[in-house]
């Protein structure tokens, strides 16, 4: 069973949300606001969080940097606002996903259950071997454990977006990719977004990985093209 913790001041939203996530088999906890948000967190952090941009005290931009900061669980955020550069902030924020309110329940299920998917597929099942580890340039990503290590062995905290967006890049080094390739390759063809959310998830990568992000050289912009990933890659 997954767990999720929904965060939003408006009570029946929250009462609403809770009786179908439950329906649909989720252990669901609540919480209006940052405080309470920091609470459910240290109790047990659940499997993914939804998480309401417009809080009393900080806001859930504000919040789901500071959840970035300290756990790598996915975050949906829901908005009342539905101008593009309110989610590209939620997206540079660190959310792996978004959904404009008013929406359906059903809508916010399969966005759920496709992120849960994404955060999932890399991790091992009972009796399945270990998956390789991925170098390049003398870094290293651990598929198993969703994690990347620098040069010097720190380990640089992914968002389930972030990683999921760098698999692709490793597992198709040194070729042009489009954005619209980037955007199937690393969320599904299913998921309807903006091309601009893939330019924000690379510059996000763009920050853990370039030495100079005015000059990048690992995450090449092709003019007209998309991005060419150059490093080479071998798995172990």
């Amino acid at each position: 069973m997954s767990s999720l913790l929904i965060v939003d001041d408006d009570l029946e939203v929250l009462a609403l949300l809770k009786k179908f996530f439950v329906q649909q088999g989720y252990a669901v906890e609540v919480a209006t606001d940052g405080v309470s948000l920091w609470a459910a967190m240290e109790r047990q952090a659940p499997d993914l969080i939804i998480l309401d941009l417009m809080l009393p005290g900080e806001n859930g931009l504000t919040l789901c940097q500071r959840l970035r900061q300290h756990y790598p669980t996915p975050v949906i955020m829901l908005t009342a606002m539905g101008e593009l550069s309110d989610r590209v902030v939620g997206l540079e924020m660190g959310a792996d996903d978004y959904l404009s309110k008013p929406f359906d329940a059903r809508e916010l299920l399969a966005r759920v259950r496709a992120v849960l998917r994404r955060a999932g597929e890399s991790r091992p099942q009972t009796g399945e071997a270990p998956r390789p580890l991925i170098k390049f340039a003398d870094w290293q990503l651990d598929l198993t454990r969703r994690e990347l290590r620098s040069p010097d062995q720190v380990m640089i905290p992914l968002s389930a977006g972030e990683f999921d967006l760098l698999l692709v890049f490793v597992e198709h080094p040194q070729r042009i990719l489009t954005r619209e390739l980037l955007l199937d390759l690393a969320r599904g063809r299913t998921h309807e977004a903006f091309d601009r959310s893939i330019d924000v998830q690379v510059s996000r990568l763009r920050r853990k990985l370039e030495y100079d992000t005015k000059r990048p050289e690992m995450i090449r912009t092709v003019r007209n093209g998309g991005y060419l990933f150059t490093p080479s890659v071998t798995r172990q």
